[in-house]
């Protein structure tokens, strides 16, 4: 692999939180080289920054006056062992490891040239693009994200590939497999999908095959540039020439190609996604689902969303909307203060003002929506706040107001989590406290 990458300012690397709840894409180019999986043909492929609202493009250079290809679902072919977009000599192959990692770390816009048809396989995995991206330093684009929000249970079946997709804070997987192999049989891989977890736990796992499939995939043209240095070859005992990552790398590579293939829903995809079986052609089926039945919404959370995550309900649902996240670090939140609220009829009757322990519900409840974006499925969670500290009332808040709560992450450990928040109103600060609360079976 060669990647050129220069440091930008502004640059978020590390964990590639959200900045700010913009758009992103790269500080500089990147490049990274080597044969492709299927037709074994060498390629070169560059990573270049994209203007805000591009979307994730693919050019063919060495194709001249090639039109740039979109990674959209309408534009995914039915392919064997590959996610394919467009057909006839301008296509382009096997892209899924690629646009894992560009998915992972929430890039919304980018070009990525290749000179061949199919991206290098590298070692297998999606770690060398994730590298790449990297380096080249992820920045703010302007312009809001956009994300793909499900507001109902679906169920897509293509074949042995069974799908459930469900509402969720974030991107959610639970990946099931099963082959009759003594070192794969039935493996499952549950993963809330961020930039680090993905890197943790996924970007690693590499594709794999088996010897008795190589003769019959070859004759069909697939796999001619497979070798034991870029994917886990099985025969009837075991792995051949190399050692697994995990023991379970098999279903984490499955979970790989799912934060790819959800790429082509040309938008960031909000989702508890339950898959069985998973398949490419099963997954850009499921996509094409996610696209007709989920509403796309810029980077906030509505009302309904909150409701989706929170257990309370009027007149203690006291969010009115998340304006900004970033990912187990900080969020913002809004309260809208209204004469209608009931606490004013019993509150200083004449004189309203909201009541100090209220404020501080609303700031817990803010506080409570960043952690549960943080857990696969939310519904079976509740959120205890355990204590309270530092608190400070600096001036009252009045119908007409409106709340703009921050809460920071100052420590996380195991199921614990300290928050440091602040409440303010036109830009002034009502409202400060310290809290520690703790993530919980229902």
């Amino acid at each position: 692999m060669i990647a050129k990458a220069g440091k930008t300012p502004g640059a978020v690397t590390g964990s590639a939180s959200e900045p700010a709840g913009q758009r992103r894409t790269i500080g500089a180019e990147a490049v990274v080289e080597g044969i492709g999986l299927h037709l074994g043909q060498p390629c070169r492929l560059t990573f270049r920054p994209a203007r805000t609202g591009s979307g994730i493009v693919f050019l063919r250079t060495d194709i001249a006056g090639a039109a740039p290809i979109p990674a959209r679902v309408e534009i995914a072919v039915d392919a064997e062992r590959r996610t394919q977009l467009g057909s006839g000599p301008e296509a382009l192959h096997t892209v899924e490891h690629v646009l894992a990692a560009v998915g992972a770390l929430a890039i919304d816009d980018l070009e990525i040239g290749m000179d061949g048809p199919e991206p290098p396989i590298m070692d297998g995995s999606a770690a060398p693009f994730l590298e790449a991206l990297r380096g080249a330093g992820l920045v703010a684009n302007g312009g809001r994200p956009e994300w793909l929000v499900l507001r109902k249970t679906i169920r897509v079946v293509d074949g042995d590939s069974v799908y459930e997709a469900r509402p969720c804070m974030g991107l959610s997987l639970d990946v099931t497999i099963d082959f009759p192999h003594p070192l794969i049989g039935t493996q499952r891989t549950q993963c809330m999908v961020t930039a680090d977890s993905f890197t943790r736990e996924l970007a690693s796992a590499r594709t794999f095959g088996f010897t008795h499939e190589v003769d019959a995939l070859r004759s069909k043209g697939l796999i001619q540039g497979a070798s034991t240095a870029n994917a886990v070859v099985l025969d009837a005992d075991g792995v051949v020439d190399t050692t697994l990552r995990w023991p379970d790398e098999f279903s984490r590579h499955k979970a790989l190609d799912c934060v790819g293939d959800l790429v082509l829903a040309g938008a960031r995809v909000r989702a508890h996604i339950i898959a069985h079986k998973p398949s490419h052609r099963g997954t850009v089926a499921l996509v094409r689902a996610l696209v007709q039945h989920a509403v796309r919404e810029p980077a906030v959370y509505s009302i309904e969303d909150i409701m989706q995550v929170l257990p309370h309900r009027y007149p203690f649902l006291l969010v009115d909307r998340i304006l900004e996240i970033e990912e187990g670090k900080r969020i913002v939140g809004l309260k809208n203060v209204t004469i209608n609220e009931p606490f004013f009829q019993g509150h200083f009757p004449g004189h309203p003002i909201m009541p100090g322990v209220l404020i501080i519900e609303s700031m817990a409840q803010v506080g409570g929506m960043l952690l549960m974006r943080t857990i696969a499925d939310p519904s079976s969670k509740v959120v205890y706040f355990l204590s309270l500290d530092n608190v400070k009332f600096r001036r009252p808040v009045k119908p007409g107001d409106q709340l703009r709560i921050e809460m920071e992450v100052l420590q996380i450990r195991g199921t614990m989590c300290k928050m440091r928040g602040v409440a303010t109103v036109d830009g002034q600060v009502v409202t400060e406290a310290d809290m520690a609360a703790m993530v919980r079976d229902r």
